[in-house]
Order: C-alpha cells, then sequence, then structure tokens
C-alpha cells in the first residue's frame, strides 16, 4: 500500500525536489548516524573547531579515515541510487540536493546533483585551497604510517573508522604540498557552515519545484530541515521515506517508513 502510494505522489509531480540522506547509502555498506527516534547511534562526529585548533584531533581523525576508507572508497551504488537516477532520466526531478558525501548519485547516473555537505573524494588545503585526490592522500597516508595499515575496525558514517583507545601521536598526517598547510576533507564538518553558493542554488530549484520528496534523511539537521520549512511555507507538498521520525513529521503530506530501495522500487 505504501509503495503504490509513494509511487502516485512521484507520478502526480514532474517537478520533483528531492533530498537525500544518510539512509539511501546505508544498502552500499555506509552505516548511517540516528536510530529510528532521532538520535545519534554512537559519539557524534569530529567537530569544525576542534579538528581547526588541534593537532592531535586531526592525528586522530586522518588515522581513524585512513582505516574507514578501505571500504568508503569502495562503495557501489545500490538500488536507491539507480532508482533516483532513473527518476532523473524520465524527466521528473528538478533537482537531487544530497546531504551524503559519497558520490554514490552520481556514480548510478545522476547529473543534477548538489553535494549539500561536500564530497569525501576530495581533500583541499585550508590555507591555499589547493585540491587533490582523497585517493591520492591515502596511498600518501599509507606510505607513511605502514604500521597502521594493516589495522582492522567498525566502520562508521562518512568514512570513519572505530579505532578509540589508541594513542594518535606517532600518526603522520603530510600537510599540503603547495604551502605547507592543514589539509581538510572537502566536506562539511559538524558545527561548519554550509557553503552559501550551494544553499542558494538549491533554494532556486525549490522555487520551481512543485513537490519535495525526502529519501533516507531525519532531517534532524538544520542545514536540510531548512528545505523542508521552505517547502512548506510555499505549501508545495512533502513526501518522506524514511525508517523512523524525522524532524519535518508535521510538515509531511506523506510518509513511507521502509526501506529507500524498496519504496522506490517501482522507478526501476
Amino acid at each position: 500500500m505504501a509503495n503504490s502510494e509513494i509511487q502516485a505522489f512521484v507520478q502526480s509531480h514532474r517537478r520533483l525536489f528531492v533530498l537525500t540522506g544518510a539512509g539511501c547509502s546505508t544498502n552500499s555498506g555506509i552505516p548511517d548516524y540516528r536510530d529510528a527516534d532521532g538520535n545519534w547511534k554512537r559519539t557524534q562526529p569530529v567537530r569544525f573547531q576542534a579538528f581547526v585548533a588541534d593537532e592531535l584531533t586531526r592525528r586522530r581523525y586522518w588515522a581513524r579515515s585512513m582505516i574507514g576508507w578501505r571500504r568508503f572508497g569502495q562503495a557501489e551504488p545500490n538500488d536507491a541510487h539507480r532508482a533516483l537516477a532513473q527518476l532523473e532520466a524520465n524527466g521528473g526531478c528538478q533537482i537531487l540536493l544530497t546531504q551524503n558525501v559519497d558520490g554514490l548519485h552520481q556514480a548510478a547516473g545522476s547529473r543534477d546533483v548538489i553535494d549539500l555537505h561536500g564530497r569525501l573524494d576530495l581533500v583541499r588545503c585550508m590555507v591555499c585551497s589547493t585540491e587533490r585526490r582523497r585517493a591520492d592522500f591515502q596511498d600518501e597516508l599509507m606510505r607513511l604510517n605502514a604500521a597502521w595499515a594493516e589495522l582492522e575496525a567498525t566502520a562508521l558514517p562518512d568514512g570513519d573508522a572505530d579505532l578509540d583507545h589508541r594513542d594518535f601521536s606517532d600518526f603522520t598526517v603530510p600537510p599540503c604540498a603547495s604551502c605547507g598547510g592543514v589539509l581538510k576533507p572537502d566536506v562539511v564538518f559538524f558545527g561548519e557552515s554550509v557553503p552559501r553558493a550551494h544553499v542558494d542554488a538549491a533554494q532556486v530549484h525549490l522555487d520551481r519545484a512543485d513537490a519535495m520528496l525526502v529519501v533516507g534523511s531525519s532531517l534532524m539537521v538544520y542545514s536540510g530541515f531548512r528545505f523542508a520549512q521552505a517547502a512548506a511555507n510555499r505549501r508545495i507538498p512533502i513526501a518522506a521515506v524514511n525508517l523512523g521520525r524525522t524532524r519535518a513529521d508535521d510538515l509531511l503530506t506523506l510518509k513511507v517508513e521502509e526501506r529507500c530501495e524498496a519504496a522506490l522500487s517501482f522507478l526501476l
């Protein structure tokens, strides 16, 4: 029944503003952050202010990321990503705004994508803005920290890995090759502002949309929730596919509590 409801919603709107979150990628082996009540499943990720201010925090971040990247960097799109790529191919998608940083929507064939929180497959210098591929940086991290390379750890969201209770003081993080500055993944950390250009571009698309579709997001983070608020203010209908509570439950026209790939299977 729920599947037919979301199918009817999607097919009755031709300019959908689609917003996706971690639930879209869990079937690709990338864990999500929150439980069905919208609460954190584990310790919150590193905050921007701590990363900038503390060298040991940066060592800890990159050590965990080096181990986590082995799985994250090999993740492949699942049927939820492919379904949304097909929605775009069918001409039913105004834009796909994703809170994910895994690039799997693009890998599945989606073209009109705004990466609201950036991309984890890029690394950027915080001083000179020089950009490099995360895969190349991974090779350098592995070469400089060979003793860490064989460690196994539980995968966490966004390419992180559970390496707590270890001493990170001997982990080597290379500086920017261009200026010697601090390197950071090209993603928005918790406590950091989303680039204004991303928000403005998404808002332009929302203004043209005839409905909003939320897929796999609890919308607990304001950067995504603001678009549900804006859609409600425009009085356009909002449908959500999400396992558990969302911050926008009282704004929704339709809610389907089902796995993303199952709920959208009609598109395939």
